[in-house]
C-alpha cells in the first residue's frame, strides 16, 4: 500500500467510526476514562487526532497556519483534556475539514515531495524527516489513537466499530 491508499483507508475507517460516536450518549464522551496529562475522555482523542495531522501536515510539512485556527470555537485550544464542553459535532466538523485539506494536499504529492526533508517547526535540534515519513507516522498515529477510543468504547459497554484494515480491502 502507498499513502493515498493508506490514506483512502484511514478515510472509510473514519466513516464507521464517526457513525458509532454520533450514536454515544454525551455523556459517556465527555466521561473522564484515564488519567495523564492530556487525554481524560473519548472527546480529547477526537480532538487530539485531526489537529495532530492539522499540525504535522500544515506547519511542518507546508508550513502554514493550521487549520485549526480559521475554526473560532478551536483557534485558541492546544489540546489537553479540555474537550468535555465541546460539542462532538464541533470536534468532527473540524476533523473533516482537515480531512479535505490533506486529501487536496495528497493529491499534489510526487516523488520529489516525498522525499524533501523537512525541520519540524518546534523541533530544537532541528532534527530533519521526510515527507514520506512523517505522513507514514501522522497515519500510524490516527490508526492507533481510533483503537484507543474503540477500547474506551467497548470499557463503557459500546460495541466499537470493525476498523481493521481487512474490513476496507477489496477482496481478490
Amino acid at each position: 500500500m502507498n499513502i493515498p491508499e493508506t490514506y483512502d483507508y484511514l478515510v472509510r475507517a473514519r466513516r464507521d467510526l464517526w457513525a458509532t460516536l454520533e450514536g454515544v450518549p454525551d455523556e459517556l464522551l465527555s466521561r473522564p476514562l484515564l488519567d495523564g496529562s492530556r487525554f481524560h475522555r473519548i472527546k480529547d482523542l477526537v480532538f487530539h487526532v485531526p489537529a495532530v495531522e492539522d499540525s504535522w501536515i500544515h506547519e511542518d510539512i507546508l508550513r502554514e497556519q493550521p487549520v485549526r485556527k480559521t475554526i473560532p470555537a478551536l483557534k485558541n485550544t492546544a489540546g489537553g483534556p479540555v474537550y468535555a464542553g465541546f460539542v462532538l459535532e464541533t470536534l468532527l466538523d473540524y476533523w473533516r475539514v482537515v480531512e479535505q485539506s490533506t486529501l487536496t494536499y495528497l493529491a499534489t504529492l510526487t516523488d520529489d515531495e516525498l522525499k524533501r526533508l523537512v525541520i519540524l517547526h518546534d523541533s530544537p535540534a532541528e532534527e530533519r524527516f521526510t515527507v514520506d515519513g512523517l505522513l507514514w507516522h501522522v497515519m500510524i498515529h490516527e490508526m492507533r489513537h481510533t483503537a484507543q477510543m474503540g477500547v474506551l468504547l467497548r470499557t463503557q459497554g459500546i460495541k466499537p466499530p470493525f476498523l481493521d484494515l481487512l474490513h476496507y480491502l477489496p477482496s481478490a
